[in-house]
This record gives structure tokens, sequence and C-alpha cells, in this order.
């Protein structure tokens, strides 16, 4: 049972008493409303003032029922009453107790900030994917969703460095900047880089002009998501082809195919070897599209005779299952 209506049922069972207690003194001795009302509290708080109703002897086996079930009826709501809301806050507490050491656990994770649209979905991605992730709000609403959900969250303004720090960001991978000001993005930019010169920045950018701002305050990268999202829409009427074949490889509710980036470990046996030697077609069914090297460079098509190198990232679409085995390839010395 819900909690509310557990507190609607412990309502009533003090609500029963009350109102049978003043009908039975109306009816049995005659007193008017209030009289009987009065009678009844008294009897039911078990307070002793006096009678203010002359009470026959049905009066008196009637107040001696009330006062058996009535008393006890109101007494244990009362004190479930108390219970119910003293364990929320308890529960509370120690739910904030728990979410922040699962925060001060974490390694390697990404930071949210921000929890509307792109922040939402984004969140539901990362968790989706099994990838650790805090979000950081401030915004009632958002708040309020975030409760009901899986996801790790610390509440606070992002642009202070006491949130930061209760998101663990000397620990974080990266961080993510998308609340709904290019001033806050800017500013909450500038403090996530002081405070970890070595986490991944990524910054919404919501006007052009902001997007240098942005990146000279430390973002390694600006997203505009209504140019992509109009890029999007002009492929899409353009070359609808291209973009079925995209949203295939890259959705995940896809079992059939999907695009992964694997990168390539110092110590992977296929470290040293050549793209056509690697049996990435053959013995795995998957086809590498893309080589990213350790300089930055890309590599689209890789010709059969490209040297995979550790430090190596390989973009590649196939099957779920094959590219978790290359995966693993990839990943052991």
């Amino acid at each position: 049972m819900s909690p509310v209506r557990k507190l609607i049922l412990l309502l009533l069972l003090i609500l029963l008493p009350l109102v049978g207690g003043t009908v039975g003194y109306m009816v049995i001795e005659g007193a008017n409303f209030l009289d009987a009302l009065y009678m009844t509290v008294i009897t039911l708080a078990s307070i002793g003032y006096r009678e203010v109703v002359p009470l026959s002897h049905k009066g008196q086996a009637f107040t001696i029922i009330l006062i058996t079930f009535g008393v006890g009826a109101v007494t244990f709501s009362i004190y479930m009453i108390g219970g119910i809301v003293v364990e929320g806050q308890i529960r509370k507490i120690f739910g904030r107790r728990y979410v922040k050491r699962q925060i001060e656990k974490l390694k390697d994770h990404y930071i949210i900030c921000g929890y509307g649209r792109m922040g939402s979905v984004l969140a539901g991605q990362l968790a989706q994917e099994k990838v650790p992730a805090v979000v950081v709000e401030q915004e009632s609403d958002a708040l309020q969703r975030l409760m009901t959900s899986d996801h790790l969250f610390v509440e606070g303004d992002a642009t202070t460095e006491n949130v930061l720090e209760a998101a663990n960001i000397k620990s974080a991978k990266g961080l993510i900047s998308a609340v709904a000001s290019d001033a806050d993005n800017l500013f909450i930019t500038l403090t996530a880089r002081g405070m970890n010169p070595d986490l991944f920045i990524m910054a919404r950018a919501y006007d052009e002009r902001s997007e240098g701002k942005l990146l000279l305050a430390g973002a390694d990268k600006v997203v505009d998501p209504y140019r992509l999202g109009a890029m999007r829409l002009a492929h899409s009427i353009l070359r609808p082809a291209f973009v079925d074949f995209i949203e295939l490889a890259t959705h995940r509710d896809h079992l059939d195919l999907t695009m992964e980036e694997i990168r390539v470990e110092e110590g992977s046996r296929l470290a040293g070897v050549m793209l056509r030697d690697s049996e990435i077609r053959s013995r795995y069914g998957l086809m590498v599209i893309t080589v990213k090297k350790t300089d930055g460079t890309m590599t689209l098509n890789p010709p059969p005779d490209l040297l995979i190198e550790g430090g190596d990232i390989l973009i590649a679409i196939g099957e779920p299952g094959n590219l978790r085995e290359l995966d693993e390839v990839c990943a052991s010395a």
C-alpha cells in the first residue's frame, strides 16, 4: 500500500470514532451537536474534563464502548501517522547519504549539468550504455523528475565549486554543460576546467557567438543542438537513405546492426597488425569504416595495408555481439 493511501485510511480511522461518538451522544442523550462533539473529543483524548451532558446508563455504556474501541483506534492512527512522517524524513536523509556515498565511489564518470530536454536524453543514453554519470540540477521541476528516476544527482548550482565537488569532479572523465543559458555554460566550463585540467568538457551553445568564448574558456567541444537539428532535417529531405543508414547503425534498439568505436590498447594482438591481416572482417564479420589515430587524424574507408597501432580508435559497424568480441581482443594485452 502506498504511503498516501495508508495516510488516508488512518485519517478515516480517526474520523469514524469522532463522527460515531458525536452522533451517539446526540441520539442517546439528546445533546446538541457542539456538546456531543465536545464529549466525544474529551473522551477520545482521555482528558477527563467535566461532562457537559449528564449521562444515563445507556450513555455510560456507550462511553465505555467509545473509550474501548475509539481511544485505541485514534491512538494507533496518530502513532502510525507520526511513523509515516518520521520514516519519510529518515528515508530522505539516508537516501541522500546513500547517493553521496555512491557518487564518492565513482571514477571516470560523466557529469551532466542540466536535466532539461537535452540533459535528460543524454542521461538516459548513458544509463542504457551502463556508463556512470551524475546529474547536477537546481530547478525544482527537473529535481522532481530526477527523484523518480534511477540517476545519481546533486542538487545545486553547477557554476559553483562546492556543487561540482559534490559531483566528484576530480575523479570524473568528462563534463557536459547543457543548462539553458550560454553565460551559465561559460561559467561552468571555466569552473570545471580550473578544478580538473584533464577533464573532457562538452558545452552546449545557443548562440553562434558563444562558441568561440566556450572554446576559449576550456571546452573541448561545443555543440549547437539547433544547428544539428536543422542539418538532420535537411539531410532527411535531401539524403533520406543516408539518414536511414545512420539511424540503423546508431540506434541501440536495433538488434542486428550497430556502430561502435573500439580502442586498441598497447599490447593488444591487433597492435602492429595491418588491417587486412587483422581478421576483423573475416572472423568477426565487421566493417571498419574509420580509424582515428592518436594525433587526431582520421582515415575514412581505411585501406587494407593501414597499420593498426596501440591507441588507435576503430569505428566499426556490425552485429553487437561481434563488436563486443572485438572490443575484448583490442583491450587484452
